[in-house]
């Protein structure tokens, strides 16, 4: 038996680790400098191999030799050099969140800053950093596609992608594995994560069936979304289902802002003064809506019901409260950045790459009754 494989080999006691604490002789840091992996091993009765399987989680290491390792650690006070485990494992230790629109708009909607509260409670339990970018328009994309493609992160998770942006399509030719909130289309190829959009808009036109609204608008997102679009066909689906073919004239495409709730409320009004409820596919355009509604002198709920989507903070501080349908949005952000750990492979995890195709996860929606309806 060589002498490295004497030293590498555990007893067959936990008590290995308390005896090499008493017997091996005290090791301090030249000119106080930190201790090294080196010196680790040495105090543990290892190799230096044997110390970065532990530090790296590995499970080709008994449980009395990681004891060992684990205590000189501890007494030594050693602190692992991430940014050199990533660089010897060709990784970045960092995962980026690339939202394809303005910034006013992402500090303006709920939804986004709940999405990386999500990713970021989930990225902590890996020690990844959590990169925040911009790509508003094609100069910022071509910018975010070179630096993507020097590697710079282990993965991307895009929110807010419309039907025709080619931004997934720069990221999927980087090889660099990318996680979409909110799907394309149905036949989205990249892995997503997206809340039931049709079943959450179907439960909130049903519920202002149920409370005897007969003349129901709808005001959408961008319809080239393809969570607008579903939100729309759960809309006219239930329309459909309860014997009232859906009227166009009740139809208002928006933006999913506070102004474009405004407008298309403006529209809506002006195109049928008689409708008594109104399903936003928002809350930020349900808030818009209602500000043209009491301006119009139309109370909520009496004279018209009023209905968003998403469930965030402005639906529960609105007067009167705004009846929403919750969409798991925080739940949504860990699933995209579990999803993208799954798909960089061992490397970033420690886990096994999954098997088969893509993972398209849709998350339930639930709707919460409030006072405007």
């Amino acid at each position: 038996m060589t002498a490295r494989t004497a030293r590498e080999t555990p007893e067959p006691s936990t008590a290995r680790a308390d005896r090499t604490a008493r017997t091996a002789p005290a090791i301090r840091s030249r000119g106080g400098k930190a201790p090294t992996l080196e010196e680790v091993a040495a105090r543990a009765g290892v190799g230096r191999g044997t110390v970065s399987r532990v530090i790296n989680g590995s499970p080709r290491v008994s449980a009395p030799t990681r004891a060992a390792v684990e205590a000189a650690i501890a007494e030594l006070g050693y602190v692992p050099n991430r940014a050199a485990r990533a660089l010897a494992a060709n990784r970045a230790d960092a995962i980026a969140l690339v939202v394809p629109e303005p910034e006013a708009r992402f500090f303006a909607e709920p939804y986004f800053s709940d999405i990386v509260s999500g990713v970021g409670e989930a990225l902590a339990e890996t020690g990844m950093q959590l990169l925040l970018t911009f790509a508003g328009g094609p100069r910022e994309r071509r910018r975010l596609a070179q630096y993507l493609a020097a590697h710079r992160v282990d993965g991307v998770l895009l929110v807010s992608v419309r039907a025709d942006d080619p931004l997934p399509d720069l990221l999927a030719g980087t090889g660099i594995p990318t996680v979409i909130s909110g799907r394309r289309s149905a036949a989205e190829p990249l892995p997503s994560v997206d809340s039931d959009n049709a079943g959450g808009a179907r439960t909130a036109v049903a519920h202002l069936l149920s409370r005897g609204r007969r003349t129901i608008a709808t005001i959408t997102g961008r319809l080239e979304v393809y969570g607008a679009a579903c939100r729309l066909d759960g809309y006219r689906r239930a329309l459909t289902e309860a014997g009232r073919p859906p009227d166009e004239s009740l139809i208002a495409v928006a933006d999913f802002t506070e102004e474009g709730g405004r407008r298309a409320m403006r529209e809506l009004l002006a195109r049928r003064p008689a409708l008594d409820a109104v399903f936003a596919a928002s809350d930020v355009m349900a808030a818009g809506a209602r500000q043209t509604l009491r301006a119009a002198g139309r109370r909520i709920p009496d004279d018209v019901a009023l209905i968003g989507f998403d469930d965030s903070a402005i639906a529960r501080h609105m007067d009167p409260p705004l009846t929403s349908v919750r969409q798991p949005i925080e739940e949504m952000g860990r699933a995209m950045a579990r999803l993208v750990l799954s798909e960089a492979g061992p490397t970033a995890t420690g886990e096994p790459e999954p098997g088969g195709g893509p993972q398209q996860l849709v998350l339930p929606t639930e709707l919460v009754v409030r006072g405007s309806s």
